[in-house]
């Protein structure tokens, strides 16, 4: 584990938390540069006999160093805005190990795609082909496009997370897909390199990815177009609580392994979650203990604002003690931010070590959809991160000055 005791006190790869609280002011993130490359790695050990192309999620995490230290590790970018290309081909990752994904890109967004050659520009309706087509002849280029196909696969996640559903935005249905398969021919700027799917996030179990495997199989044969990539998505979900289950990758990568040499094609994964989601904890100080009744309310001067997945998915996450102690608080324990928001609400315990104000708490597993879901709600400043790598405090993004939002 990244985070442990010694002596009541939280380390994180071995350096005190309560020291790091010294020099930096919370809010803030911290990552453990060991846990990602541990996380990565085991990633690519699974999927050793696909030897998948490995295009990190960076909506799950954008900062500019952690995509840099994957990109020294082979990773690619899985990006879905002009921002987070251009983050990526800062972070140095090559255009050709960069997949364009995205329901509604713009004109512009668009344009520098096409420009900066990046591998596959994945298109989710007819429309956006026929603008592609046109900003390329423009260009004079011939772009290479994967088309993302709805399978229709319940993908039994959160309602928010899931993308697969017959009902959902995102890629073309199995009509549409044929139809444009078969009409390609009229985009003359365009090359139909790949197959792209996604059904979700946050999926512990292997079975909607198993659906979804047999519908591309049947699917592509329909389609009768040998395409050099099938992009598999992401999706992987993790345990945030003790007792979730985890996914069985291993039993998964068999399956893809099987598909891949019936296909002859090459795999593209998008990972965003398992590689950084249990590397990332979010420090924060108590600022009051307020006693309603039987409940403690232990104010924290993080909010939705900084992490906005309780609220937005009513995600639960632990929250542990900077410094452990052996007495109990007496009645419930709920765990609430700054912000004027009811929703502003972490997790409730029943049960919680003694806290005082201005103790130090951290909120667990932040580091996929924390940093890059925060905002400027309430006129709040971004929260800092930090990285702890070979035993150093590497500062990731400076704390936002409340003069620079203003």
């Amino acid at each position: 584990m990244t985070l442990n005791y010694k002596n009541s006190n939280l380390f994180i790869d071995n350096l005190s938390i309560k020291n790091i609280t010294k020099k930096n002011i919370t809010p803030f993130y911290i990552y453990s540069f060991k846990k990602i490359k541990n996380n990565y790695q085991n990633f690519s050990n699974y999927f050793k006999k696909v030897s998948p192309l490995i295009c990190f999620s960076v909506k799950s995490n954008s900062n500019v160093s952690i995509i840099s230290e994957l990109g020294r590790m082979g990773s690619g970018a899985d990006v879905v805005s002009e921002g987070e290309l251009l983050k990526a081909l800062k972070a140095k990752i090559k255009p050709n190990k960069i997949v364009f994904s995205g329901v509604g890109k713009t004109e512009n967004e668009l344009k520098v795609a096409i420009k900066k050659r990046v591998l596959l520009i994945n298109i989710e309706s007819e429309s956006e082909a026929k603008l592609i087509d046109k900003i390329s002849k423009k260009m004079r280029r011939i772009t290479s496009i994967g088309i993302r196909i709805n399978p229709g696969v319940d993908a039994n996640t959160l309602s928010k997370i899931s993308t697969g559903k017959l009902d959902s935005k995102f890629g073309l249905p199995k009509s549409n897909f044929l139809n444009l398969c078969r009409n390609f021919k009229k985009f003359r700027n365009l090359k139909i390199k790949a197959l792209s799917v996604h059904i979700g996030s946050q999926i512990t179990s292997i079975n909607p990815y198993r659906k979804t495997l047999n519908v591309l199989y049947k699917i592509i044969k329909l389609s009768r177009i040998n395409f050099e990539y099938i992009d598999l998505g992401g999706g992987f979900g993790i345990p945030y609580q003790n007792k979730q289950k985890k996914i069985d990758i291993g039993r998964y990568s068999k399956l893809v392994n099987k598909f891949k040499k019936k296909l002859n094609c090459k795999i593209i994964f998008e990972p965003g979650r398992f590689i950084v989601g249990n590397t990332g904890t979010l420090i924060s100080r108590i600022v009051f203990i307020k006693k309603n009744r039987n409940k403690n309310f232990v104010i924290l001067d993080a909010g939705m604002n900084d992490f906005m997945r309780p609220a937005l998915y009513n995600a639960k996450h632990n929250i542990i003690p900077v410094l452990k102690l052996k007495k109990q608080m007496n009645g419930n324990v709920e765990f609430v931010g700054p912000i004027c928001e009811s929703t502003d609400t972490f997790v409730k315990y029943r049960n919680y070590s003694l806290l005082n104000e201005n103790n130090y708490v951290a909120i667990t597993n932040v580091g996929a959809y924390g940093s890059s879901l925060s905002s400027n709600y309430n006129t709040r400043p971004l929260a800092s991160e930090i990285l702890i790598k070979k035993g150093k405090v590497k500062i990731i993004r400076r704390r936002q000055k409340i003069s620079e939002i203003i």
